[in-house]
Formats: C-alpha cells, structure tokens, sequence
C-alpha cells in the first residue's frame, strides 16, 4: 500500500467524509444590530424620540466611544441594542444618555440587596403570589401595562425588597423589546385594601427608590376614571374589563424561560462601585472636584423608562 493510500486512511477529516459529502463550513460570525421596528414604529421613533435611522449606528457608536473615553471601567454591555435603549430614553442626547447609563449602574451596585442574584428562580414566591403580573393586551399606545397588587404581599413571608426584585425583573425583561423601548410602559397599581400597617414598609428611602419608575395610573374603588385611560376591552374582569379573569401564569412562565439571561447578566462577580464609576483622568476638567458627584446618585429605580 502507497504511502499516499496510508495517508488517506489515517487523516481523520477525510475517514469523516463520504465520497460526495463536503466539510461544513465555519459557523456564521455574529451579526450586528438588526431593528425589528415595524415601519410605523420607525416613523413614532423619528417623530418622538428624534431617533434617525439613517444615523443611528453612527449614534451608538458615538456613545460607545463616550464610555470608553470617560468611564473606562464602567464594566457595562457596549452592544448596540443595549446603548440603543439608553439613546431612546434620553431622545438621542449624547451627554444625558451617558449620565443615565451610569445612574444604571450605580443604581444596580449601590443596592445590593436588590440586585444580587436577580433572576426569576430566587423569586418564585413573589411571582406565584399575584404581586405583580403584566396584562397581556397593551393599552392603544402600544404600552405594555404592569400590574401590581400591594395587597397580596403578605409581610410576614418575605421582605418588601423581594417585591422591588421582582418590579424590576419584569422592567428589565419588558424593556429589552424594541417595541417597548419606543411605545414605553404603564404601571397598573391597585392600592385597595392596603392597610397602613403594611404602608409603612415603605420608608423614605424605598419611597425615593421606587416612586416615579414609571407612569402610574392609581385607583381605588371608582373604575370609571381608570377606564378613561385604559379601555375595558384591554382589562380584566378584576377591574372592570371585559378581558377575561387575571391570569398570572402566562408571565410568570415568560420570566422563568429567561433564567439564563438574567444569570449571565445580574449573577457575576462586579468590581467595586467607586472603581466603575469613576471617570478617566482625563475626562475630569482641572477646577473638577476630586470625589466622583457619581457616587451620590442615588437614581430612580428604571426612572428611564
């Protein structure tokens, strides 16, 4: 047997081959940001969010090089879709993007106790409680509307933060549509039956953390001024809708399938705040104080969107 014959036997990439089958072909390279923004919601974002399509790689980029520049240890996602979601919220303004994208993460390591470990499997007993669930019909804008019912906390259980955990889980899972990120988002909260005694879990500091996420739309007993803004087709029979019973199933199990996203992205190991959040050198003037203003921010819990 030639040595040519010998080598043919041994090589392993073609024993692996049959006479007419070919090697398959490296697997694709990641592609880039791809919109998925119907033409409609293209036009509502150019309109109101003064987002040009035309402009807006060239947008994120500007913004990318902003982080490097002056937060070089920011430690955040420099992806396209993610510093999209910051240019929306802040109408395309460079400077007030940036600022908001460090109040994110300083909001994220200045409350550990919130956001260590936030992911949907530590939270199941908020989420089979009915504490909070998101209505699966949004409002005629577009806006998907959270829902959230104080009353079935039931203190004793577990501590208010877990509630907050898990409003911001569902903020966090909601806002990663495209969708979302232009139409926004309502808050549904239905206070009745709340007594004072569970109230006055909210101290000042979670009142200053958590009022103002988003839009609220609050009621008691009088639905009619509730459906001047939310239709009843959209609402359940729970308020006056004619859209069936409250489920909270259909969300929950939406949360639960995204385990492993919020693993990678809330159950790491982070640098310490200040070592993040400082700006470079270079990025501070020489009148510029030398403590970090960032450091104090205590931000709204997602007052972005």
């Amino acid at each position: 047997m030639s040595e040519e014959s010998d080598s043919l036997r041994t090589s392993p990439s073609a024993a692996s081959l049959s006479e007419n089958e070919l090697p398959l072909p490296p697997p694709p390279a990641p592609i880039g940001y791809v919109c998925s923004l119907t033409e409609e919601l293209v036009a509502k974002a150019r309109e109101e969010l003064q987002e040009k399509p035309e402009w807006r790689l060239r947008d994120v980029q500007a913004l990318r090089d902003m982080v490097r520049k002056e937060y070089p240890n920011l430690g955040t996602s420099l992806e396209d879709a993610f510093l999209l979601r910051f240019l929306r919220a802040r109408k395309f303004d460079y400077d007030r993007a940036l600022q908001l994208l460090v109040n994110y993460h300083s909001c994220r390591r200045s409350w550990p106790e919130v956001f260590n470990n936030l992911r949907p499997s530590a939270l199941k007993e908020v989420l089979a409680s009915g504490f909070l669930t998101v209505l699966p019909h949004t409002d005629p804008r577009g806006c998907h509307i959270l829902c959230i019912r104080p009353d079935r906390w039931i203190p004793s259980n577990y501590p208010i933060t877990e509630n907050i955990r898990a409003t911001y889980l569902t903020l966090e899972k909601l806002i990663q549509s495209e969708e979302t990120q232009v139409n926004g988002i309502v808050i549904l909260a239905d206070y009745k039956g709340v007594s004072l005694s569970k109230a006055s879990h909210f101290g000042p500091f979670i009142a200053k953390k958590v009022i103002g996420i988003l839009q609220f739309f609050l009621h008691g007993s009088d639905l009619n001024s509730l459906h001047t803004n939310l239709p009843r087709n959209i609402l359940p029979k729970e308020y006056g809708g004619t859209a069936g019973e409250l489920d909270i199933t259909a969300w929950n199990a939406v949360l639960l399938a995204s385990e492993e996203d919020f693993v990678r992205e809330f159950c790491q190991p982070v640098p310490p705040c200040g070592s993040i959040l400082a700006p470079a050198p270079e990025a501070l003037g020489p009148d510029a104080p030398c403590d970090d203003s960032t450091r104090a921010v205590k931000s709204q819990l997602y007052s972005c969107y």
